[in-house]
């Protein structure tokens, strides 16, 4: 440094509005926005969920009208969660080609897929009875080899829908190979993979959980995310494995969290970045704002230029299609 006080006054840059926005360093985009959203089979009108104000559970008509109006804020993506009306232990509705959210893929591509990406999320705990990502051992354990199989099947299933991005979310050991494996050999070598390479069993995950009605019936996820208390070191491997079985980006959940974590997977890796701002994120904000704690507009803001400074190229956000218009 060349000068210091009185000569160096770092205020000056500070000064007015246009200042301060001509010197910014971290910037968003409405692109880089994605907006997650639910679909539940059996419903006539949109639900209200009740831990996420502003968030509803989606019928296929109010999906289609959401995602028009993301594409019209300039949205980037959506990424789909489906709610089917009868589940079971394999998570049979994953892979139903008539299964809601295949149907809503279908909606969705033939749409908005000119407009924005489609993309949906890989895992079979909306669709099992018993709410884990995968198929149960006769103990009660999540057998990996055996949820493979069936990450696969779903994500044949939603290419063939019109998904244009895969994201397994289940953290099973592997996934990203066996989908990739099995798009591949369905005819889909162009459909890329958003893989949750670094998804931690959060506490930051419960209103979530109430969205797409699927707490576990018993124990926890603990065995297959990632402990909160774990070393970076783990992390970054799984990102490295994730790559090596052929994912096109990865992602990072939760990310207010793990803002350190997003930083040292963007120092990692060439290949896009994403962050999740989980459900809790979301609600601490409303429920503060709605008490009148805070600056409701400002939180969302001040968060997710947090989120992106940290090295997110792309952020998952409930307020997606609102910070976009607010951006234009």
């Amino acid at each position: 440094m060349s000068a210091e006080f009185p000569v160096a006054r770092p205020r000056r840059l500070r000064r007015t509005v246009p200042l301060r926005r001509m010197v910014a360093g971290t910037r968003l985009h409405p692109a880089e926005l994605i907006l997650p959203m639910f679909v539940k089979e059996g419903i006539a009108e949109p639900a209200p969920v009740g831990s996420m104000p502003g968030v509803v559970q989606h019928t296929r008509d109010s999906l289609r009208k959401a995602a028009h109006e993301a594409a019209e804020a300039g949205v980037g993506g959506v990424i789909l969660f489906g709610i089917p009306a009868v589940k079971d232990g394999r998570g049979s509705g994953a892979d139903d080609p008539e299964g809601v959210v295949q149907l809503a893929l279908q909606d969705l591509a033939s749409e908005v897929g000119d407009a924005l990406v489609v993309m949906a999320d890989t895992c079979l705990d909306e669709y099992t009875d018993h709410g884990h990502c995968g198929i149960l051992t006769a103990t009660g354990e999540v057998d990996n080899d055996l949820t493979l199989e069936r990450y696969a099947a779903a994500a044949v299933a939603q290419a063939r829908a019109g998904a244009q991005v895969i994201a397994p979310s289940g953290m099973m050991d592997g996934q990203v190979g066996a989908i990739r494996t099995a798009l591949d050999a369905d005819g889909h070598a162009e459909i890329p993979i958003l893989a949750y390479s670094v998804k931690y069993a959060s506490a930051f995950y419960g209103p979530f959980r109430d969205a797409a009605e699927c707490a576990p019936q018993f124990g926890d996820r603990n065995a297959y995310q990632q402990d909160p208390a774990g070393p970076i070191g783990e992390a970054l491997r799984e990102v490295r494995l994730d790559l090596a079985e052929g994912a096109d980006a990865v992602m990072v959940k939760p990310a207010l969290a793990y803002l350190d974590v997003i930083h040292q997977v963007r120092e990692l890796v060439d290949v896009p970045v994403a962050a999740y701002q989980v459900s809790g994120e979301y609600a601490m904000v409303e429920a503060a704002a709605a008490n009148g704690w805070i600056d409701r507009d400002r939180a969302i803001m001040e968060s997710l230029i947090a989120i992106r400074r940290a090295g997110a190229d792309m952020i998952l956000t409930y307020w997606a299609t609102e910070v976009a218009r607010r951006l234009s």
